[in-house]
């Protein structure tokens, strides 16, 4: 009898495909998330569990599901699953790293410059009709944006992702400035990158990039008194998670010019809707699509089925997350 797996949304097929030659497959179908109380309910008969950011996997979970032995995150970042519980029961976590560095790494860009050059005010002025009505073909002085080429570009979190945005920004000419948790001396040498402290980077950079994984120590990192740290001319890109910036602060940066633009594909709730935010023109926003391209979501399909694939064949995960588990049980359904 096969193991059963819950997937909490339909993914893309390749990974279900493969899935099936070795599992009981449940999908959730839904374009709406599953509901926790659905969620108790379903996890009941399953052995294993394919879950998204929006679901929140706690010892609640865990008591409602007595056969679950693995749990593999469609996603990077796993802030949602209570990592500390799931290894005291010995439920394995996995997550899908690498196959999305490049996808999000250029998002990081496209918010990048499409804040700098202020490429969707520009695309409303032409749409709505506004740039006939102006009537002025040209002009000297409209839509000025802000130069990135040879400028300075500050990366908060310094990892797979954080390293492939260096990587671009090296081909901008760009002076590349960091800040993480430990010094990277081979990718500084590499990149010709500087470790530089939070605050300091803060104040030299013209873009600063948010990479950095939610935690109690990131939470609210960008606040207030850090953004008055920040050049006039600055422009923030967060597609790390949107606690790591304090909301109402942004706001009043934005709003009162402390900075000149901001670019987020993440949010402090998601979905998302903040009234004053939105309605700003020096900002741009994006759903959550940092790794929504065709290779990355079938890439991260296709780990998810690998993990839970060698799971079941006794094998350790190739991205398991709580290393500490081997230490409480051995992989497998056994």
């Amino acid at each position: 009898m096969k193991p059963k797996v819950l997937i909490t949304r339909k993914i893309p097929e390749n990974g279900i495909k493969m899935l099936r030659e070795h599992f009981e497959v449940e999908v959730w179908e839904d374009e709406h998330e599953i509901s926790r109380e659905v969620l108790l309910e379903k996890v009941r008969d399953v052995d294993a569990l394919v879950t998204m950011l929006s679901e929140r996997i706690d010892a609640e979970v865990f008591d409602a599901a007595p056969r679950l032995k693995i749990v593999a995150n469609y996603a990077v970042g796993y802030d949602n699953i209570d990592i500390e519980e799931a290894t005291k029961r010995g439920v394995y976590i996995t997550n899908t790293p690498d196959v999305l560095t490049n996808a999000t790494a250029d998002m990081a860009w496209v918010l990048l410059l499409a804040t700098a050059r202020r490429l969707i005010e520009a695309d409303k002025f032409v749409r709505s009709g506004e740039w006939k009505k102006r009537g002025v073909a040209w002009h000297p002085l409209m839509f000025l944006g802000y130069d990135v080429y040879g400028r300075t570009i500050g990366i908060v979190g310094f990892g797979r992702i954080g390293q492939a945005i260096a990587r671009r920004a090296k081909g901008f000419g760009m002076r590349i400035l960091y800040n993480s948790r430990t010094r990277k001396p081979e990718v500084e040498k590499e990149l010709g990158a500087e470790f530089m402290p939070l605050d300091e980077l803060l104040k030299e950079s013209d873009f600063v990039v948010l990479v950095v994984p939610l935690t109690k120590e990131t939470y609210h990192m960008i606040n207030e008194e850090r953004l008055k740290l920040m050049k006039p001319t600055a422009i923030l890109v967060n597609i790390a998670r949107g606690k790591v910036v304090d909301t109402e602060a942004l706001v009043k940066a934005l709003r009162e010019g402390w900075i000149a633009g901001a670019g987020l594909d993440v949010f402090e709730e998601e979905p998302y809707y903040h009234e004053e935010l939105f309605s700003l023109d020096n900002v741009v926003l994006a759903p959550h699509i940092g790794s929504a391209t065709y290779g990355a979501r079938e890439g991260m399909a296709e780990l998810v089925a690998r993990n839970l694939i060698a799971f079941k064949n006794g094998e350790v995960p190739p991205t398991l997350v709580n290393r500490e588990v081997l230490n409480v049980r051995k992989p497998g359904f056994e």
